[in-house]
């Protein structure tokens, strides 16, 4: 995937700025870590009369699979090949305009501290971008591109060069050329149109792409004759968001008109008055789910193994329907903070004699933890080296035995919705692994099966139609209680 960005300049005012206008020295090749991949700037040529910063972006193309398993981005599950074998590395997309807002933030933003009378000023600039998808052909990538000042050449990429008769492909090459425009303008354009001429995004589109949009679209969305074309395509289509930034679009509008600020226009409700919904943490919507399943299981007395410094511990105490609460963890300086965390020092006696927090590894069998109603283990497994798990499987269902058993652990199919986590990478830096939804199925329906459980599974957090949830939780349930408790369980 590949952008080049030229200028010219004379010895006054050397094609060289250009280095200072994008924060990256002509003379160094420098790499990024993106999150899909490798961001590399270098310079092919720079001198006084020219210069051309190219941008190319390595997709690591088996992290996007693993990343986003199932229908969408990611590809289909019966579509193994196409997973792989496809455009994503080569084509300009929505991970090329990440790529552009992340390495070249202060750029696309008009900040130059070295020259900030050259980022204000307009420059005779080239782009081209060799291989660009456009739904919608060269037609709709002149609409978009030349009422913004642009002058536009737009050649159709041949399906095959050597079979003519087969015709174009969905893909053009364009070059840009302009002396009108600020470096700051050219990267903002760049980064709003080249998802919509794709038609599509590899990243979950949350309401904070409303205000991203805006803040590219600055001073020139507003008035421009495709407006909601872009909107839409740039928003995935998504009709809510959609209409919000219409909405706002339309009061810029007129307070450009009216040669007034936007808070004058939209003064229907007091400032004061507005309140904004924060979202729920993720580690919030999780300790719910977790009570939600002991008040199902009718537990009373429950251990949350691998408790760390106690936020279950302290949320189990809150419920007087739990009677009996026990964390374990193998760091003495987690449970050091646990204990500070819920005060046990000033707590109450007939609350203390509710609360226990002992050392021990889940690694070995320990018979203080048999005879238990549930046991939470969240967010434990993942921190342990694979050829570990057959011992705590052993500890926890071998010999504790409790009748029921919650397991949280992330889906690593629902960080492609993480913009800011870089290709491969687990969420945590001490995670041994983190699990496709197939692969924890797997793994707790074998366990269940060989202790003598059953095992549902529910999602944590908002459940998404392509990757799942951000969390994935097991409910085991012990086969040989009664009619009644394992119709409440």
């Amino acid at each position: 995937m590949f952008l080049t960005i030229s200028t010219t300049g004379t010895p006054e005012r050397p094609a060289t700025d250009l280095g200072f206008l994008l924060h990256k020295h002509p003379d160094k090749a420098q790499a990024f870590s993106t999150s899909y991949g490798k961001a590399h700037v270098l310079y092919p040529e720079a001198d006084a009369e020219r210069c051309t910063a190219a941008l190319l972006l390595e997709v690591d193309a088996v992290a996007l699979v693993r990343r986003g398993k199932g229908k969408g981005r990611g590809g289909a599950p019966d579509a193994a090949l196409a997973q792989y074998v496809n455009d994503r590395p080569y084509a300009a997309s929505s991970l090329l305009a990440v790529a552009l807002s992340s390495v070249f933030s202060s750029a696309m933003r008009g900040v130059c501290n070295a020259r900030p009378e050259r980022a204000e000023q307009p420059l005779p600039l080239r782009v081209e971008v060799p291989a660009l998808p456009a739904r919608g052909g060269p037609d709709l990538v002149r609409k978009l591109f030349e009422p913004l000042g642009w002058a536009v050449t737009v050649e159709p990429v041949a399906l095959d060069s050597q079979f003519p008769e087969w015709g174009d492909s969905r893909y053009v090459r364009l070059v840009l050329e302009s002396s009108q425009r600020t470096l700051a303008e050219a990267l903002r354009h760049l980064y709003v149109l080249l998802p919509v001429l794709d038609d599509a995004k590899h990243y979950w589109v949350a309401p904070d792409e409303v205000d991203k949009l805006l803040r590219a679209g600055e001073g020139w969305l507003p008035a421009h004759p495709e407006q909601k074309l872009i909107t839409s395509r740039y928003l995935s289509r998504r009709w809510s968001l959609t209409r919000q930034a219409m909405e706002r679009l339309e009061l810029v509008r007129l307070a450009e008109a009216d040669d007034s600020e936007v808070e004058e226009i939209d003064n229907a409700v007091e400032a004061e008055a507005e309140t904004e919904e924060k979202p729920t943490p993720l580690a919030e919507q999780r300790r719910d789910a977790i009570l939600t399943a002991l008040h199902a299981s009718g537990a009373s007395r429950v251990l949350d193994l691998g408790c760390g410094q106690g936020q279950l511990v302290q949320a189990l105490l809150k419920d007087v329907r739990f009677t009996e609460i026990v964390g374990v963890d193998v760091s003495m300086r987690a449970l050091t903070i646990a204990s500070r965390r819920l005060k046990l020092d000033r707590m109450g006696e007939r609350q203390a004699s509710r609360v226990k927090l002992m050392q021990g590894s889940l690694a070995y069998t320990d018979n203080r933890l048999k005879g238990y109603d549930a046991a939470v283990l969240s967010e434990v497994v993942e921190h342990l080296d694979l050829p570990r798990l057959p011992a705590l499987e052993y500890a926890v269902f071998g010999s504790a035995r409790p009748r029921t058993v919650l397991v949280t652990t992330p889906n690593v199919e629902y960080n492609v919705r993480w913009e800011s986590l870089p290709a491969g990478h687990v969420r945590h830096g001490d995670h041994r692994f983190e699990w496709t939804r197939e692969e924890f199925r797997a793994w707790a329906e074998t366990v269940a099966e060989r202790h003598g459980y059953g095992v549902e599974f529910v999602p944590v957090g908002p459940d998404d139609p392509e990757v799942g949830p951000p969390t994935q939780m097991a409910v085991f349930v012990m086969k040989d209680l009664n009619e009644k408790e394992a119709k409440a369980a």
